[in-house]
């Protein structure tokens, strides 16, 4: 089975990427905005969020009821996010209704009205959303952990902003930041399915001509991170646990050795993490590493939810575990095994259209240029046990080691992380 990648450079600098896969019978669509959350002042906390939701809200000529009705009607899939660096409208339909996927989502995204009566619709909905992030302890300490280790830096902003904020704006404020910050040479088409890149061209191009170019986007605030203790008290049946360290930036040479440290630690149910504080101690249901890598820093993290009364020993688990990394060798079954793991989960993923959507835009964006699953798979293979082990010591510092925790636990006993 063959695949093809094609790009198109407007005039005004938006990109429009397509990967043909013919033995499939779907096409997925995307449209990309390297905008989010750490592109906003605390003033403006939110609006990214909040215009992913207005932008389904109407346009010159459909109603919110239209676009949500024409897309049931050819059996679509269609949704929108936003994260700290990206907002992304997309959808997906069988192949034969491609044109009209391709229009509406043009008209949601060009010709959107951003009323002041859908605005106060969606203000309550926001809040729910925002109340339900808080409800859900396991996912808003990841919230307060990002505020964390950032400090002051956008990056530590929620991404769904403030009750305040959302309250706050209005229906000309949230067109302004739009057309300020949603800048041709920021906005990324994808395509992915089976479709042909001439005539996806004929149907997205000449609309998406017509964006007017600017030149006065706002910097990105590098950060280095904070070293910092939290703890937020609070009467619930857990103690949810973040740790968090130094990352790096999602371009850098050392991703792939910072992809598989991670995955040793905490990514799968054979890592050590998993296996000393779920298997061996039982202490945890949910316990696993992650990374967030963004295009000029990162930040690598542990999570795990335990009674109150297990909180230090789980810490201390965790910090042994990270040390211990930094000491002895990684055996080379246990990097192959990471390494099998890591391809696999890459290579399953390559066969949904939803997938390579996402991996051409994301690609476009930080790298400028699709990369191959070959080159990433090569690059995984040349991973050594030393990689691992010197990354490890570059990262896991005292003074670059931020602890976060919400329970009902007190802020007064000392905890700490390394």
């Amino acid at each position: 089975m063959t695949t093809v990648t094609k790009k198109m450079v407007l005039g005004n600098g938006i990109r429009i990427l397509t990967h043909q896969m013919p033995h499939v019978h779907s096409v997925s669509m995307g449209v990309w905005v390297n905008v989010g959350a750490r592109d906003e002042t605390p003033a403006e906390n939110g609006l990214s969020h909040l215009i992913e939701h207005m932008i389904f809200k109407g346009t010159t000529k459909r109603s919110a009821f239209q676009i949500a009705k024409e897309f049931d009607a050819i059996g679509g899939q269609t949704n929108a996010f936003t994260s700290m660096e990206s907002t992304c409208y997309h959808a997906k339909v069988m192949d034969t209704h491609l044109a009209t996927m391709a229009e509406i989502l043009t008209d949601i995204f060009l010709n959107s009205r951003f009323s002041q009566d859908e605005l106060e619709k969606e203000r309550p909905v926001i809040c729910q959303e925002i109340g339900m992030v808080e409800d859900s302890p396991e996912e808003y300490v990841h919230v307060l952990s990002g505020a964390n280790y950032w400090g002051e830096n956008p990056l530590g902003q929620s991404i769904l902003g403030t009750r305040e904020n959302v309250l706050e704006f209005n229906a000309s404020t949230v067109a302004d930041f739009f057309h300020h910050l949603y800048q041709p040479d920021r906005i990324v088409i994808s395509a992915a399915g089976n479709l042909e890149h001439g005539r996806f061209m004929d149907l997205v191009g000449p609309v998406f001509e017509s964006i007017g170019k600017t030149n006065n986007f706002p910097h990105r605030r590098p950060s280095e991170g904070c070293s910092n203790v939290a703890v937020y008290s609070r009467d619930i049946e857990q103690a949810h646990i973040c740790c968090n360290a130094r990352g790096f930036p999602i371009t850098d040479p050392r991703r792939y050795a910072f992809s598989l440290l991670s995955t040793i630690l905490g990514g799968n149910m054979s890592s050590r993490l998993f296996q000393e504080i779920r298997e061996q101690r039982g202490l945890a249901y949910s316990v696993y590493s992650f990374i967030s890598s963004y295009e000029d820093t990162g930040i690598f993290g542990v999570y795990a939810g335990v009674a109150p009364e297990k909180v230090t020993e789980t810490i201390d688990l965790i910090t042994k575990e990270l040390l211990r990394i930094k000491k002895e060798a990684v055996t080379g079954s246990e990097l192959h095994a990471a390494s099998e793991f890591t391809k696999g989960n890459l290579l399953l993923a390559s066969e949904s259209v939803d997938n390579q959507m996402v991996r051409l835009a994301q690609n476009e964006i930080h790298f400028g240029r699709y990369v191959p699953i070959e080159e990433i798979v090569k690059g995984i293979d040349t991973v050594t046990e030393a990689d691992i082990i010197e990354l490890a010591d570059l990262i896991f510092q005292p003074d670059q080691a931020a602890l976060t925790i919400l329970g009902p636990v007190s802020g007064d006993k000392p905890f700490k992380i390394f």
